[in-house]
């Protein structure tokens, strides 16, 4: 008998190509098979006449085959079949790209269900490769159909398939995680119930029992695993730090703190007096000056008599760090250093004898903070700037280079609080809401690629008056996508230098650069040694550059909200005026509706609820960066109210029952799903 564990390489018509392809989608095992849900379904029951299509709509309609088809060869690569179907109401013109078997296959006099977007009006129709089949044989027609997400080898269809003989075979060995008495008293259906209707469901009302108990399901061992780390971390004891007198950090500044800072910070030092670790997430808008909040916190640290590090996920971005920081803290009396990888062997080796004798206070610096030779006399604070692009287990072991280091994690990503509670369960999470006086918002527009010689100008005029100018692309090189219309980093660059802005200084810099390359464009352009800098998103997390005053981003339907709000932070940074131009020719109302969200708030908070609304948690940083599982079916902009059941459910149970030993599927489950963040929970 299989168990979930096992190979989908056990499904039939799954060899080795195509188990290959579904390991992208992260699909390994039959668990992980019928674990992959579908994003959306379309509702493919009823059956439309012809004459009764409306435009633009996706319909089923049965119609028979008038006319043998023909096919037709364009061009290269370009073959057409065309056929005429028809009903007591009309015609349907319908064509078919490179699909010449379909000539073959489909027979004159025969009905088919065709399910596509209706085009025209009146009793005569077009589609255009719409999905077909025998009426009577359908698999992808006439029942509520999921749509899910795809790779390159495997159609919906397959998967569709592949998902059914993986029910089959889990159906008598899906353990049911949810205890009977929870299940019961909040009206969830069974678990082999809720996978067979998430996948397949019978009509509407099985889909909502289905996912309901799934997501409740999900949420709840969620709640569960925080709980338990939560509770693992309060247990462990150190020495409360001692009342400081916080005049002196605060009168060194030469601003004054804004009152959300003050809280952030208010809450922090509470944290490390409180005899347990502090866990803290400090989230703010970029320019928010969750900065500032940090070096209150090293002041408090220091003062304490103990050591503080704070790890940056970029040379350059640790250098600013250190140019900010520095100046500041150095006259308050704490000794500060940068050790990044660049860092030379000598100097390294001098910094590390000094912080292992207690000689230094204070610590800048990238991945070489983690590194073997590095060794602390006493590391009492752990400060990571850019949280997402740390790996748990990179925080963690800048925090075993002291004994149980107050943990502090700052991100420039504004995420809902509920998501930030998912995403960063064991952190506490504090919210600097409010931008310091005197920022200018960032004026944004959005235009059609009509509009670029206006652009042009517009940065030309902008970089007489001695400001600078961001061009972002989605990729890097034609060569990417050969026929793709997306500007790519590469050639636009050398277009614009040399046909559009031959008198002024273009560099261009993306992922696929070596480090040191890339620090010395992003240098470059730091110094006002070049005017334009044409990116990737590789600039999102980058170098504080005041000067620079316009972001235009090429082809922006191709980028998350979220993105796009972080690509817009790179600019007004400074006293100048600053402008963010979204360029997209996108007619897709959804696209439109997220840039309209970007056009109408410069708000974080408000543009990542709008995200979440849009296109749901998904997984917001990737299961690896923060360690804890990602949610693959709960909705938060949807399941507030579900995600409150569930948490009081399970702590209900934890309270009866703190080692869930009446509940060992549970128990198990979490233990597998919070492994990556939490060995002790075995």
């Amino acid at each position: 008998m299989a168990d979930l564990n096992t190979d989908v390489q056990t499904i039939v018509g799954v060899g080795e190509k195509r188990a290959a392809a579904m390991e992208k989608l992260g699909v390994r095992t039959l668990r992980e098979l019928i674990s992959w849900f579908p994003r959306r379904y379309e509702d493919r029951t009823e059956l439309r006449r012809i004459a009764d299509l409306s435009p633009d709509e996706t319909a089923c309609v049965a119609a028979m085959i008038a006319a043998p088809p023909t096919a037709s060869f364009i061009r290269p690569g370009l073959t057409l079949v065309k056929l005429r179907a028809v009903d007591d109401t009309g015609v349907l013109d319908v064509t078919f790209f490179n699909q010449t078997w379909l000539k073959g296959s489909l027979r004159k006099g025969e009905t088919y269900i065709f399910c596509g977007r209706a085009e025209g009006d009146g009793p005569r129709r077009r589609m255009a490769s719409p999905i077909v089949e025998p009426e009577g044989r359908q698999e992808l027609t006439g029942r509520i159909v999921p749509v899910y997400p795809l790779t390159a080898g495997v159609s919906q269809l397959v998967l569709s398939r592949c998902i059914r003989q993986g029910l089959d075979a889990c159906a008598d060995i899906l353990p049911d995680v949810l205890p009977d008495e929870i299940r019961q008293e909040h009206q969830l259906c069974r678990i082999g119930y809720a996978y067979e209707n998430i996948h397949f469901p019978e009509n509407a009302e099985a889909l909502d029992l289905a996912r309901r108990r799934l997501a409740f399901e999900e949420l709840f061992l969620f709640t569960i695993g925080l709980r338990r780390l939560r509770k693992r971390r309060e247990v462990v004891e150190v020495p409360p730090c001692q009342a400081v007198d916080m005049d002196g950090f605060y009168n060194a500044l030469p601003f004054t703190l804004t009152k959300a800072q003050k809280r952030c910070v208010d809450e922090a030092l509470t944290d490390m007096s409180s005899g347990a670790p502090m866990n803290r997430l400090c989230q703010g808008d970029v320019g928010s000056g969750k900065t500032m909040v940090a070096a209150a916190c090293v002041y408090f640290c220091v003062k304490n008599g103990r050591q503080a590090a704070l790890m940056a996920p970029t040379e350059i971005l640790a250098q600013q760090h250190y140019d900010g920081l520095g100046p500041l803290l150095e006259p308050l009396g704490i000794r500060c250093a940068l050790l990044t990888g660049s860092t030379t062997a000598k100097t390294k080796k001098s910094i590390s004898a000094q912080l292992a004798a207690g000689e230094l206070d204070f610590i800048v610096g990238t991945h070489a903070l983690i590194t073997g030779g590095v060794d602390y006399a006493d590391l009492g604070l752990v400060v990571t700037d850019e949280q997402h692009r740390f790996g748990v287990a990179q925080r963690a072991a800048l925090a075993a280079k002291g004994r149980h280091p107050h943990t502090l994690v700052m991100s420039a990503t504004p995420i809902p609080r509920t998501l930030a509670l998912i995403l960063y369960g064991d952190l506490d999470v504090s919210i600097i809401d409010q931008l310091p006086p005197g920022r200018k918002p960032v004026e944004t527009s959005r235009v059609p690629g009509s509009y670029h010689p206006r652009v042009y100008g517009f940065i030309r005029k902008l970089v007489d008056q001695g400001r600078q100018a961001y061009i972002v692309c989605p990729q890097v090189s034609e060569n990417d996508d050969p026929g793709d219309d997306r500007k790519a980093v590469t050639e636009y660059a050398q277009t614009l230098q040399k046909e559009v802005f031959p008198d002024l200084k273009v560099a261009f810099v993306h992922g696929k650069m070596k480090p040191k390359e890339k620090d010395a464009v992003m240098r470059a352009f730091a110094g006002h040694e070049t005017d334009i800098l044409v990116s990737t998103t590789v600039i999102e997390v980058g170098v504080d550059v005041p000067n620079a005053a316009v972001m235009v981003v090429e082809n922006a339907e191709r980028f998350g909200l979220s993105q796009l709000h972080q690509l817009r932070g790179r600019v007004g940074r400074g006293e100048h005026q600053s402008y963010c131009v979204l360029i997209s020719d996108s007619r897709n109302e959804e696209t439109l509706q997220r840039l309209r969200v970007m056009v109408k708030t410069t708000d974080g908070f408000k543009i990542a609820e709008e995200d979440l609304r849009l296109r749901g948690p998904g997984d917001f940083f990737g299961e690896r960066q923060h360690g804890l599982p990602g949610l693959k079916i709960a909705d938060l902009g949807v399941d507030a109210q579900l995600l409150q059941e569930a948490q009081k459910a399970a702590e209900d149970l934890l309270a009866r029952d703190p080692d869930l030993t009446s509940c060992p599927a549970t128990a198990e489950r979490i233990a597998e799903l919070f492994a990556q963040s939490a060995e002790t929970l075995n």
